[in-house]
């Protein structure tokens, strides 16, 4: 998971904000004790590349832990809150969210086209 950010501090909404001015931002939402969650984190784990990096920049939020930093992004989205969940950041927007097995990096790179 090297090339995750660990999304711990409601502070961190408006750094994401301010990324996906520039470069889009995918927020993965993950249960720990959900083995759907788990799986979808493995597939997005195994077909990440490093250029992947170049185009968007990922973070991860565990759901059981930072509970109201979830709240909170669906707040401020305009999401309904699933799990697991995948949002991808556009200039301050989310243009993209898929939930469980619908979550697909190949998918969310089609979105960024």
């Amino acid at each position: 998971m090297k090339h995750w950010t660990n999304l711990t501090n409601p502070s961190q909404l408006s750094d994401i904000l301010a990324i996906s001015e520039t470069k889009p931002v995918l927020i993965f939402k993950h249960s720990t004790r959900c083995s759907i969650s788990s799986m979808a984190l493995d597939r997005l784990n195994r077909k990440w590349k490093a250029e992947n990096s170049d185009k968007i920049s990922p973070y991860f939020l565990d759901l059981l832990s930072f509970r109201e930093i979830s709240n909170q992004i669906a707040s401020d989205f305009k999401i309904e809150h699933q799990s697991p969940q995948v949002l991808l950041i556009s200039k301050g927007t989310c243009v993209y969210d898929a939930a469980q097995n619908a979550i697909d990096l190949g998918i969310i790179l089609e979105e960024l086209k």
